[in-house]
């Protein structure tokens, strides 16, 4: 009996000791596909955001870029997303030129390793992606 609860635990502790999945990237959005869910492309520039940040941490300059020009594709779809909540239907165009422009700073930022540049943008971007939640 004992031998079978230390097999159970040591089960336990190896089943615990797996590492997490690895995020699989995002797709880039078809330019003339159909337009998206305002909630979706609101997600995805989350993920895309999050992904920037880690990049950022680690050094990873050219992840950095390539999460720039994510969050730049994403911006661009947000002009012509489907079920706008109606606190984003009047502004939606200047919050989404916004969220593009920044995108393009932060790739200018990864692509010259200015890592005080990158560092705001990211913390403007961020907070762009926080205030544009479909949620009130």
């Amino acid at each position: 009996m004992n031998r079978a609860w230390q097999s159970a635990l040591l089960m336990l502790a190896l089943a615990g000791c797996q590492l997490p999945p690895e995020q699989v990237p995002l797709k880039p959005l078809v330019e003339n596909g159909p337009a998206q869910p305002y909630a979706d492309l609101v997600s995805r520039a989350r993920v895309q955001a999050a992904a920037a940040n880690e990049a950022f941490y680690v050094d990873k300059w050219f992840d950095l870029e390539d999460a720039g020009k994510g969050l730049e594709n994403t911006a661009r779809f947000m002009g012509k997303a489907t079920d706008i909540p109606a606190r984003h239907r009047d502004n939606l165009a200047a919050e989404a030129g916004d969220l593009g422009k920044e995108a393009v700073a932060l790739r200018e930022a990864a692509k010259s390793e200015d890592a005080r540049k990158a560092a705001e943008s990211l913390q403007r971007i961020n907070l762009m992606v926080r205030q544009l939640r479909p949620q009130d």
